[in-house]
């Protein structure tokens, strides 16, 4: 899927602020999430290191529980 079909609608972020958690609306009213992480010697980007934005949810809260049962951090 490429960016310009999704918007991020929250991001969220662990505690050391080296994980994040993106949540998205699609083109087509769908919700998902993916999942990143920032390494020490480069904190200006961000890397994509979850498989999640193929998982298709029909509202934000939907997309909240699946992150929270996947992710181990995200509680």
């Amino acid at each position: 899927m490429k960016i310009k079909d999704q918007v991020v609608i929250n991001s969220i972020n662990n505690d050391n602020n080296n994980l994040c958690i993106d949540f998205f609306i699609r083109n087509n009213k769908t919700f998902g999430y993916q999942e990143y992480r920032k390494d020490p010697e480069n904190t200006s980007e961000w890397y994509r290191i979850g498989n999640y934005d193929y998982k298709v949810f029909s509202n934000k809260d939907d997309a909240y529980h699946d992150a929270k049962k996947t992710i181990v951090w995200f509680k």
